[in-house]
């Protein structure tokens, strides 16, 4: 018999001997934490790199924790920070898993041999489409990329609220218009490679940008970060995924409103993925697991966050947007990602750096 068996046995015999006299019961502890799903989760840990919103992030390392048993925390990154953290510590990771923000970055440290393959059992419940083919990634949520824009400010400007995107080009909106830099932001890519696909290619999509250049106050690190600046009247309008958006408002900027551009947007399929030679594997692998499930994505609403779901058994937010209401461009999230590196250079080095006119 082993020290456990022998162990066990003694507990059992004092809890037998003495239930008469206390009429109650006794514990018996065995020496080991159990998750929620059975599995031992004392010595187990998970750090996650979030690329949601911060309260969103919060919420879910929370109920993962609080579901499993395993202690787990987050750092809240933009996509490109993402990448270039997982980079600098390639080979002794200092993150388990990813959770958020546009795949296109997750297809990027793939290529970079940055994450994981991982066939979860989870995705049988997630529609095809929103699966990384080769594996590395699943999604877990869908964004539509729009405006976001001060109704105040524009009233004041004598500008109407824009509904595509050669509205943004409008003279009037000269340093009145908020996006993030490609470079660290996702949102931001988001909205450069949609100009590529609208506008036929890179070049003409740097031309295009270029003339937007002249109307944008500031380019942000955080994708969401323009939105907030629209919703406090900095600027009049911003380019943001439209959840923001009506976050905002709800959280009290009562001057935003969302339109989303009628002649074609882009969009995301945010992502969880395993980072490749993380310390906490099999943590990773329950938190990929319960990030496709409907309870996970459930709580990006609860937290005012509106992405679609991709798991079809959660329950839909009438705040949500109505893909069926809108344009979508031919978005091409692996090609995306090849010309990211490319594509963010050139916008640094020929856009974002030039003087406005």
């Amino acid at each position: 018999m082993s020290r456990n068996s022998t162990r066990l046995g003694r507990l059992l015999g004092a809890c037998i001997g003495i239930s008469a006299l206390l009429l109650g019961s006794c514990a018996i502890d065995d020496g080991e934490t159990t998750g929620g799903d059975g599995s031992p989760a004392g010595d187990q840990s998970l750090t996650v790199a979030c690329g949601n919103q911060e309260d969103v992030c919060q919420a879910w390392v929370a109920a993962f924790e609080a579901k499993t048993g395993i202690k787990t925390s987050y750092v809240r990154l933009a996509s490109g920070e993402a990448v270039a953290r997982l980079e600098s510590s390639k080979g002794n990771p200092e993150f388990d898993v990813w959770h958020g923000g546009p795949v296109d970055g997750y297809n990027v440290a793939a290529t970079a041999g940055l994450l994981e393959k991982y066939d979860s059992p989870a995705a049988a419940d997630i529609d095809k489409k929103y699966m990384d083919p080769a594996g590395y990634w699943g999604g877990v949520y869908v964004g539509v990329l729009g405006f976001c824009s001060n109704q105040k400010v524009l009233d004041e400007l004598g500008v109407e609220v824009p509904q595509k995107w050669d509205d943004l080009l409008n003279p009037k909106l000269k340093k009145q218009i908020m996006m993030a830099h490609p470079a660290t932001s996702g949102t931001a890519f988001t909205a450069l490679w949609t100009q590529v696909v609208l506008r036929g290619g890179e070049d003409e999509a740097m031309d295009w940008m270029k003339q937007l250049h002249s109307n944008i106050l500031q380019y942000t690190k955080s994708g969401s970060a323009p939105a907030q600046s629209a919703g406090r009247g900095e600027v009049a309008t911003s380019v943001v995924f439209s959840h923001d958006c009506v976050k905002y408002n709800e959280q009290g900027m009562t001057d935003l409103v969302t339109t989303i551009p009628s002649d074609g947007t882009g969009w995301e399929i945010g992502g969880v993925a395993l980072i490749a030679d993380a310390k906490n594997g099999d943590a990773a692998k329950k938190y990929f697991d319960w990030a496709l499930s409907a309870e996970a994505q459930e709580i990006g609403p609860e937290h005012q966050s509106y992405q679609l779901f991709t798991n079809p058994n959660g329950k839909r937010d009438e705040r949500m947007v109505d893909l069926a209401d809108v344009t979508l461009v031919d978005y091409d999230f692996a090609k995306a990602a090849a010309a990211k590196d490319e594509l963010t250079t050139r916008f640094d080095e020929e856009i974002a750096t030039a003087p406005k006119e």
